[in-house]
């Protein structure tokens, strides 16, 4: 399974765990950390040789001009990628990245959400105890991708599910050769996802269209949706 997701500034990753709210977009006007929120942002804390050390200059929207230039994250099931390109604002298909920092997914020990201000900051805490904190405008989704997910196969859920699979296949019309990816949340609902290349953009990274079944293959309403489904 490969994810791209996009963000302002990135890095993140799994093979540990994320604690803090699961609430889309929720801020809080009191800071946790005076130093680290208020006074200096984006921050990294590392010894010479660590992990967090080696992480590209071009995440500090400071030196990089965010006005010209993102940094998107590539999740796949074994890596975590930072790659950076020039910002094109009329033409969001032209993205002509670079590989600039990659790390595997077991070298993440930590991820935890951070709500001071936007909601959108995250703390990640590497296997060698450093540790950055950056920014994403996807921050949910990132860090949900970044937890150690387990991937179902579509002939291992009951009749029910996969009809419901289909179903949902039927209503989004993913072009040939794009398969879902079933997951299942802590929540114990399975999650059915279609990233479609044409909700790719240089400003938002990849978009899916997903959906959540029980285990009898009701959908679940977006009301009803537990934080541990998120």
């Amino acid at each position: 399974m490969t994810v791209g997701v996009a963000i302002m500034a990135v890095l993140s990753s799994a093979g540990g765990n994320v604690t803090g709210t699961d609430i889309p977009d929720s801020g809080s006007d009191t800071p946790d950390d005076q130093q680290d929120e208020v006074l200096d942002f984006p921050v990294i804390w590392a010894a010479p040789g660590t992990i967090a050390r080696t992480l590209p200059w071009q995440l500090d929207p400071g030196r990089s001009g965010e006005k010209d230039y993102r940094t998107h994250a590539i999740v796949t099931d074994r890596r975590l990628l930072v790659v950076g390109f020039r910002f094109h604002k009329k033409d969001l298909k032209n993205i002509q990245d670079e590989v600039l920092w990659e790390v595997p997914r077991t070298a993440i020990r930590h991820v935890e959400r951070k709500n001071f201000k936007t909601g959108s900051d995250f703390k990640v805490t590497f296997s060698d105890g450093s540790w950055c904190r950056l920014s994403s405008i996807r921050r949910q989704r990132l860090t949900r991708y970044l937890l150690p997910t387990e991937l179902i196969a579509r002939d291992s859920l009951t009749a029910a599910q996969r009809a419901a699979v289909d179903a949902y296949a039927a209503k989004v019309r993913p072009p040939a050769g794009i398969s879902p990816i079933i997951s299942r949340p802590p929540g114990g609902n399975h999650r059915v996802e279609f990233l479609l290349p044409d909700r790719l953009d240089a400003y938002f990274g990849a978009s899916e269209k997903n959906t959540l079944i029980d285990d009898e293959g009701r959908e679940v309403r977006p009301e009803d949706y537990l934080p541990e489904d998120l």
